[in-house]
């Protein structure tokens, strides 16, 4: 049986009691005998307890008396067969059962008194109750509410003692002081926190995950970086809810007291401790813990919480197989580590504990910093520029708010310079614990996204460290479980900014000597490095990014001290000196405008990404012949005009191709037709491009882009297996005809060949392509597609949704859209800019249509009436007229 309460207060509100209980009762029936015996046990207990002895008494109950209810955690009405008559008992009972919405239990003890004789208001209870209206005639509201009272007081659970019971009355007063004992121990708040900011919404999701109704087990994990709040959160919810079960136990940073098996054997102790009615358990070992608590949990509704749990041990020695707990129990876990969380099974659910937001990290901050909302009219730029540092981690707005405390401007600003070159010590401490539960694999894929590939995408990164046998696959993964690194929407790795600065913090920390530092991202420090010397084969990887356009002295031997060099960025760099070297072991070799070919003796086996759009880099070199590129995954030489042939490539793992605005590119070799990974081709503004392989066999390719490319006039056979591609855009291309073979990609979503001036026609079986949506042709070709499909009464673009004809002055008339079967879903017709005359009637029955854009169709004199589905019009700039004709 437990006592429960029916409201839900506010967790982060915790009451502040000072008596333990509070005993009301009938002092002629009770006070000599039961109810003394009663105060006894409870004193005995040390149970700090209220009862009335002495206090002077009057017509009303008194202030004191008042007060006393107010400020005790249980309240224990004592019904004995004349407890109706006294006026000041049924007043004590209103206040009690309006405390009990404060977070206040009440206990009923029915000593003698059956409870229905209470409920009915019957026999002795009813004979009190209409002496009282007689007496109190102009006060019968007052009687109702004593009426009200006693109705209410035995719908809660209560304990009944009746004389002749087999139970003593001794016992019945240890079962009392056994549920009280289990009560107290439930209503102990925990201190939550100095400024509850933004934790009662937090509460609230993962009280609605916890489902408070429903009578069978659930358990919630509460995942999250550290210093997030993770065990903030999980005391708000305990105070919250503990008061709805029979048993509650929160063990706190179970991380710090599992270290050995004498710490778990300790902790197996405090959990049967807590859920043996505060009764201490001895336990031999940690096998035998294990059985005792089976023994325990299932007997008994329970509110478990197991805060800080970095080992899938500790739950199995806490929570065996978690089907030990009885029904309507609730168990929630705070880690760092999600991969804790999967031994809760796939029912049980997962609460991502995010940071504060802009608000709430404002709120917060100030109430530390100022000990108020608002902050300090002088020190409001340079608290924002903090706050923004602490980017919603409570830990660092509460830590840094305390110590600027009180402290001048000045300070504030010197402490904030210091903050992002130093992190300061107390979060560095917090933040390093998931560092250091890593292995050694873990913590340099952690550093080098530290120190070099935060924002990146993730397959990208994967990829080069894949390059590096770090096994990004298992790594990248176990990072995001720990809360060390996030993945945005986008695909791209994130971190938050103070545990980046913890990683960078951790490699500064390897040496004095940068030179004998693994990772170098500081622009002054690569340059220092650069321009001295002073590498050695310790550094690992180098970003030289300079904020504007700068050059650099450095020496032609640079690099060949870095012999283990495999990263190298470089932005916004010159140098005047050819590079004589660079490492064979580069995975990845990022430099834009570099304005030299690369070395001669420079073999890129290694290389996983290529990235130097607008360099002068000459391919025959680079791409020696016959050279294996078994890791080569990305190139980008974008705008690169040194660049006149794409040469032999065995580069089986290349993704992405990149040759963009190559303006003197005029041939690429016929490997790359072959290249089995390729995903995405884009070779689009190369204006001197006339050859491309004579047969495209690539598997994997998604988009490939040839926009204006106007020298190239013939495309490339197509073999069957091109099953991906989605989006082929020849627009403003010199492209004379397209091979029948196009009927392969039936896949293709997106075909542009508008302002292909050299294309004579469009192949027959153009209409085998039905998966097209967007389709933007010549207007003869598209009449040519339309009228061959007239034979063809079967055939047509069944998913396609945009025609657009945009900025085409050739349109004046669209009659051979006179057939809505060949485009059932046409959606989107854009007109913008066309010599169009009229709009054609059949245009009504286009059922699907939602948007038509006429805008700047000077020349349209009708249109018909459009179909209802049409949503938006856009007739900008049209001819007058036809609006006063359209409207009628």
């Amino acid at each position: 049986m437990a006592l429960q309460i029916n409201n839900r207060a506010s967790s982060s509100f915790t009451p502040q009691f000072i008596y333990d209980v509070f005993l009301c009762f009938r002092g002629e029936d009770t006070r000599y005998n039961f109810t003394s015996h009663l105060y006894q046990a409870l004193c005995d207990k040390g149970f700090n307890t209220f009862i009335d002895n002495g206090l002077q008494r009057g017509e009303e109950i008194s202030t004191k008396l008042l007060k006393a209810i107010e400020l005790s955690m249980i309240l224990i009405v004592v019904f004995s067969e004349n407890y109706a008559s006294s006026s000041w008992c049924l007043d004590e009972l209103v206040k009690i059962l309006e405390c009990r919405n404060n977070r206040q239990l009440v206990l009923p003890i029915f000593y003698k008194v059956d409870p229905s004789e209470i409920r009915k208001q019957k026999g002795k209870f009813g004979v009190a109750l209409t002496q009282h209206e007689e007496n109190l005639k102009d006060s019968l509201e007052k009687v109702q509410r004593w009426r009200t009272a006693l109705t209410k007081v035995t719908e809660l659970s209560g304990l009944y003692y009746k004389e002749g019971y087999i139970e003593s009355e001794t016992q019945f007063i240890q079962r009392i002081i056994k549920e009280i004992l289990g009560t107290k121990l439930n209503r102990t708040q925990l201190f939550v926190t100095k400024h509850p900011v933004g934790i009662d919404s937090r509460v609230d999701a993962i009280e609605l995950l916890l489902d408070m109704k429903s009578n069978d087990v659930r358990m919630v994990g509460i995942h999250g970086l550290g210093g997030v709040g993770k065990t903030t959160i999980a005391k708000a919810i305990y105070n919250r809810i503990a008061n709805c079960f029979e048993l509650s136990c929160f063990l706190e940073d179970v991380k710090e007291k599992s270290g050995t098996n004498d710490d778990i054997i300790k902790l197996q102790e405090m959990l049967l401790s807590k859920i043996s009615w505060g009764a201490y358990v001895k336990v031999d070992s940690v096998s035998k813990g294990i059985i005792m608590i089976k023994e325990r949990l299932c007997r008994t509704r329970l509110l478990l919480i197991l805060d800080n749990v970095d080992e899938l041990e500790v739950m199995v020695n806490l929570l065996g197989e978690c089907n030990w707990f009885a029904l309507g129990s609730r168990v929630i876990i705070t880690t760092r580590d999600k991969q804790v969380l999967n031994t809760l099974g796939k029912d049980h659910q997962i609460y991502e504990l995010k940071e504060l937001n802009q608000f709430e990290s404002h709120e917060l901050f100030n109430l530390h910093a100022f000990q108020k909302i608002e902050p300090k009219k002088d020190y409001s730029e340079v608290a924002e520029q903090i706050i923004h540092y602490a980017n919603g981690l409570p830990l660092a707005l509460k830590i840094i708010g305390s110590d600027l405390c009180g402290k001048s401007i000045c300070e504030w600003k010197s402490a904030l310079e210091k903050y992002k070159n130093i992190p300061h010590e107390k979060i560095q401490e917090k933040l390093k614990i998931s560092y250091d539960g890593l292995g050694k694999i873990e913590k340099d894929i952690f550093l080098d996204i530290a120190c070099f590939f935060k924002g990146f995408d993730r397959s990208y990164v994967a990829n080069i460290l894949d390059a590096c046998k770090l096994y990004p696959g298992y790594g990248i993964g176990k990072l995001i479980d720990k809360c060390l690194i996030t993945v945005g929407q986008s695909g791209n790795l994130w971190m938050h900014d103070l545990l980046q600065q913890m990683g960078r913090e951790i490699v500064q920390q390897e040496s004095e000597e940068l030179g004998k530092r693994s990772r170098i991202w500081c622009f002054e420090d690569a340059y220092e490095i650069l321009t001295t010397n002073m590498g050695s084969s310790k550094i690992r990887g180098i970003m030289c990014c300079s904020p504007q356009l700068i050059t650099i002295p450095i020496e032609a031997k640079a690099f060949e001290k870095m012999k283990y060099l495999k990263f190298l960025m470089v932005r916004n760099v010159r140098i005047c000196e050819e590079l004589k070297y660079l490492p064979n072991g580069l995975i990845l070799l990022q430099w834009p405008e570099f304005p030299f070919s690369l070395p001669s003796k420079y073999y890129p086996q290694q290389l996983v990404a290529l990235e130097m759009p607008r360099s002068l880099i000459r391919l025959e070199t680079t791409f020696k012949l016959g050279i294996q590129l078994k890791y080569l995954t990305y190139i980008n030489l974008k705008r690169c005009e040194s660049i006149t042939e794409l040469p032999e490539l065995c580069a089986p793992s290349l993704e992405k191709l990149d040759l963009s605005y190559c303006q003197n590119l005029v041939k690429v070799h016929d490997t790359v037709g072959i290249l089995d990974k390729l995903r995405i081709w884009k070779l689009q503004g190369c204006g001197k491009l006339q050859i491309l392989p004579n047969n495209l066999r690539l598997k994997s390719l998604e988009e490939f882009l040839l926009m204006d490319c106007l020298r190239l006039e013939k495309f490339p056979n197509i073999h069957p297996k091109m099953k991906c591609l989605r989006d082929l855009n020849l627009r403003g291309s010199g492209i004379r005809e397209l091979p029948s073979s196009i009927k392969c990609l039936t896949t293709l979503r997106f075909l542009d060949v508008k302002d292909c001036e050299n294309l004579r026609y469009l192949p027959d079986d153009i209409y085998k392509l039905q998966l097209l949506i967007g389709l933007s042709i010549p207007t003869a070709k598209l009449r040519q597609t339309c009228d061959y499909l007239d034979s063809f009464s079967s055939y047509g673009f069944l998913v396609l949704d945009t025609v657009s004809f945009r900025g085409n002055k050739s349109i004046i008339e669209l009659d051979f859209l006179m057939k809505p079967e060949y485009f059932p879903v046409l959606k989107s017709l854009d007109l913008y800019a066309t010599n169009i005359v009229s709009i054609p009637e059949s245009l009504s029955r286009f059922t699907t249509l939602q948007s038509l854009d006429m805008a700047k169709c000077k020349q349209l004199q009708e249109i018909p009436r459009l179909p209802q589905s049409v949503q938006v019009v856009v007739a900008r700039n049209c001819y007058w007229r036809i609006f006063r004709d359209f409207s009628k």
